[in-house]
């Protein structure tokens, strides 16, 4: 794996990360195996995460799919939470304190703040990328565009089907 500097000053982190994501990525075409590695570069090198993972959409359902950190809801419905209201919505959520959330799905009771972001090949959702965090306001618009970002390195280095 291709070393990630440390100490980065927050502009250079993000374009630091998507060289990483393409160096890991770039040579498998599986998305399942793609996703697994994104979401342990993203839950071993953003700070103050908790839980990192994807849920791929199975019918009405996103189901859960690689994740770091404790054990997850394995079943969301689409019309449940924050990951249902990201894929219905196909975009992406960020929720500062998640207990003021209506509807919020208390998977882990540590987590706070939450970024949920869609997987779409064309107009087809895949599924989502779901990021907790154990500090309320976490995620900064920045964090978001860098993860959208990383989001759309898989699909492109991925083959879109499971």
């Amino acid at each position: 794996m291709v070393p990630f500097p440390q100490n980065l000053p927050e502009e250079r982190f993000y374009p630091e990360l998507h060289k990483l994501v393409r160096a890991l990525l770039t040579g498998e075409r599986d998305l399942q195996a793609n996703a697994a590695n994104l979401v342990a570069v993203l839950y071993h090198l953003l700070p103050k995460i908790n839980w990192a993972g994807v849920y791929w959409l199975r019918r009405s359902d996103l189901v859960l799919g690689p994740f770091q950190g404790k054990p997850a809801c394995t079943r969301i419905a689409l019309n449940s939470g924050v990951c249902g209201l990201a894929a219905r919505e196909r975009r992406s959520i960020r929720v500062d304190d998640v207990l003021l959330f209506p509807g919020h799905i208390a998977c882990d009771p540590d987590s706070r703040s939450e970024l949920v972001i869609p997987l779409l090949a064309g107009d087809t959702l895949l599924g989502v990328v779901d990021l907790d965090s154990p500090e309320a306001g976490r995620f900064q618009p920045a964090d978001q565009a860098g993860l959208e970002a990383a989001a759309a390195l898989l699909l492109e280095l991925s083959e879109p089907r499971l």
